[in-house]
């Protein structure tokens, strides 16, 4: 495969993006893109206030994400159809008694199997035996 060579301002904006990967967080996020950005870094350049500002909301947002878990998981729950949810367990619910069912009726007659057939007979009430 022929090596092809970047110019030289893309170049320079890898190594930028190298050296402050968090000026991607709001790439990863959907807001921009790496077109913006790298427009942004050419017209701007890389000692802007705005790179600085982007650092810190990126920690900043970082440390909000991880406090925020627990509340976004119980806002996800708050805006569930409730009656939904509950049709959703009752089907597992029962999809769960037919597996028991199905093993119990597996391991009912694996031993059965396994039984001595002499125990079997001595269990019978009705043992006729020739005198």
């Amino acid at each position: 495969m022929e090596n092809k060579k970047l110019h030289p301002s893309i170049e320079e904006f890898k190594a930028f993006v190298n050296k402050n990967p968090r000026v991607l967080v709001d790439v990863k996020k959907g807001k921009t893109t790496l077109q913006e950005l790298y427009e942004d870094w050419y017209l701007l350049g890389e000692n802007d206030s705005k790179w600085d500002r982007v650092s810190s909301e990126a920690d900043h947002g970082s440390k909000e994400s991880k406090g925020d878990w627990l509340s976004n998981v119980l806002g996800a729950f708050k805006k569930m159809d409730q009656e939904q949810l509950q049709h959703n367990i009752n089907h597992l619910s029962q999809a769960i008694g037919a597996v028991q069912g199905v093993l119990a009726q597996f391991q009912a007659g694996a031993n059965k199997n396994k039984s001595n057939p002499q125990t079997q007979k001595q269990n019978n009430p009705f043992i006729f035996r020739k005198d």
